[in-house]
């Protein structure tokens, strides 16, 4: 008979199973401590079990784009208001359409809930436009009229002045009545814009080029120019309402009067030259020089092209037209200078924070919405109805699992005692995971979560019954305990891997193809899943092999749950064949 090779273990091998459970308790305690270091000693639950926040949200159809409503741009706006939110780490949000023109947004209560909130209902339409003219953010007063008064003409009779001409003779306000307007005059004439006068006034050098006429603009263009000029003077920044409606409705081909994000200030804004869809994707960081966060940005091939192109121009500029503004939804989060042609990246600084340098890296990544959105209502959702289930389905769940403990006690015996020590670890190392998880990835509890942890009590305690027959197979076939336990663990061991993979697959594409709350049960599922395979390679099993050595299983004792009469086990195999020898002379 050969000799098993060097290194090969046995069927019936022993191992270690002293020192593999100690390092499993290690572990436990080490996460434990952590769970309690952090702070976070219980999980994070879901709305509906600790409370939140309900959105409604409706669509707005921009001027001229009432079509725009419809079922596939609101089932993208829902795509990508999930994306934002899950961007953020708030999990177990909901978002849902109801009716034709109406979101649905329920965000649980967390520490970034108010972040998520200000979030889904941003249409994040990104432009890159260039800038003409910048003032201060609240209105402007028009400056009174430069035509003489009564009182100066006299004044200037007296001085012997009568020949001075007058530095206007027009009774009409003039585009040019504030420094503004002169301002914005000239940025539109420099944007290749026609002016309200095509007269130049006295002083000013006719820059048109040698036998040329300068255009003569059209009726509709002099009314635009002058009420652009006048929206800009009017414009107030100051309060979040004007900022946000400033710019509302207005097209990338538009020249605007927008608002900075922070209402200092107020800029005239040519027409998009690079839209948000060039951009590639963007990141929050810190720089590490200036010590502010940033926001960096990588264009795509296209969009790298039109950057490269727009700094180009302005680079030649004078300030402020050698500035380009990054607007977001009309707003004016940035407008950096340019010094140089640059192309590929870019970066938006400003009075960025932590939180609001992620916010427009979150909603830059994950695209613009379709369409515009207000907020219809908010409500507070409170966990009262929520509590009142959990209880309930705590209380099914201790009915279940004590109904699982009685079948073990009476079927299994002492078997039972290692079922329920595996089954009690089981518990302590989902709760304590589920409660790091929480800060870690916002992952919360909620109901079909806690259904999640009621169902894989079956799956954990199948684990525990199929190796408990198999080791009851071995004993029947008449082996003692301890090679018994050993024999029966790769067959017990290759049965509950293929019971697990099933479970964790289904919780997978489940996972995958929900949204909401049957995520969290799917989540859970897996989860639970997973510790199963734990539990019984790292507890259950070692546990068993040192019990095999105790009188009380070893001896096979009536209450062990492996009496080996109780089962039925045949003879040995040596007195087996002894007994079948014949005993008659004759016969041999």
């Amino acid at each position: 008979m050969a000799a098993p090779k060097k290194g090969r273990r046995p069927a019936g091998a022993q191992g270690r199973p002293g020192r593999t459970l100690v390092l499993f308790l290690i572990a436990m305690v080490a996460l434990a401590g952590g769970m309690f270091a952090s702070g976070h000693k219980t999980p994070r639950l879901g709305i509906d079990l600790a409370g939140g926040t309900s959105i409604t949200l409706k669509a707005k159809a921009e001027p001229g784009q009432e079509k725009a409503i419809n079922k596939a741009n609101m089932d993208t706006a829902v795509s990508i208001m999930n994306r934002r939110v899950n961007g953020l780490g708030v999990s177990e949000a909901e978002v849902q359409t109801q009716g034709d023109r109406n979101i649905i947004v329920n965000i649980p209560k967390g520490t970034n809930s108010e972040q998520a909130r200000q979030q889904v209902g941003t249409t994040a339409k990104l432009y890159f436009r260039p800038v003409l003219t910048v003032a201060a953010g609240t209105p402007t007063k028009p400056a009174p009229s430069t035509k003489p008064s009564p009182s100066a003409s006299k004044g200037a009779d007296k001085n012997g002045d009568k020949n001075k001409p007058s530095s206007t003779t027009s009774a009409k306000p003039s585009s040019k009545s504030t420094p503004q307007g002169r301002a914005v005059t000239d940025a539109l004439k420099a944007d290749g814009k026609p002016s309200p006068k095509t007269t130049p006034s006295p002083g000013t050098p006719n820059t048109s080029k040698p036998g040329t006429t300068p255009p003569t603009p059209s009726a509709n263009d002099t009314a635009a120019v002058a009420k652009l000029q006048k929206d800009f003077e009017s414009l107030d920044c100051s309060t979040k309402e004007s900022r946000a409606k400033a710019a509302f409705g207005s097209k990338a081909t538009d020249t605007i009067a927008s608002c900075s994000q922070t209402g200092d200030a107020k800029y005239i804004l040519g027409p998009a030259e690079i839209e948000g869809t060039d951009v590639k994707k963007a990141k929050a960081v810190i720089d590490q020089q200036r010590g502010m966060w940033i926001v960096q940005m990588d264009f795509t091939g296209k969009g790298s092209k039109k950057f490269q192109s727009i700094t180009g121009k302005l680079s030649k500029q004078q300030s402020p037209q050698n500035q380009f503004a990054i607007a977001l939804d009309g707003q004016v989060v940035s407008a950096p200078s340019v010094s140089q042609t640059l192309s590929g990246s870019a970066e938006i600084s400003g009075s960025f924070n932590q939180r609001s340098a992620t916010d427009l890296a979150n909603v830059l990544s994950y695209g613009a919405l379709p369409l515009s959105f207000e907020e219809q209502s908010v409500t507070t959702v409170t966990a009262a109805l929520g509590a009142d289930q959990l209880h309930a389905g705590l209380i099914a769940g201790a009915i279940g699992l004590a109904l699982v403990i009685i079948y073990l006690v009476l079927y299994y015996r002492g078997l039972a005692l290692v079922a329920i020590l595996s089954l009690v670890v089981s518990a302590i190392l989902t709760y304590v995971i589920m409660a790091l998880l929480g800060p870690a990835i916002n992952f919360a509890l909620n109901l079909p979560a806690v259904c999640g942890a009621i169902v894989a009590i079956g799956i954990t305690a199948d684990s525990f019954i199929v190796y408990f027959e198999r080791i009851r197979d071995e004993i029947r076939e008449g082996r003692t305990l301890r090679p018994a336990v050993e024999r029966a663990w790769p067959r017990a061991r290759r049965t509950i891997m293929v019971s697990d993979f099933v479970s964790f697959l289904a919780a997978a594409v489940l996972f995958i193809v929900t949204v909401g709350k049957v995520q969290g049960f799917a989540f859970t599922l897996g989860l639970t899943t997973l510790l199963d395979i734990v539990v019984v390679f790292l507890f259950t099993k070692p546990v068993m092999t040192l019990l095999a050595r105790r009188k009380f299983f070893a001896n096979g004792h009536p209450w062990s749950g492996l009496d080996p009469q109780r089962l039925g086990a045949k003879p040995p195999l040596r007195r087996s064949r002894r007994a079948s020898a014949p005993t008659d002379p004759k016969e041999a």
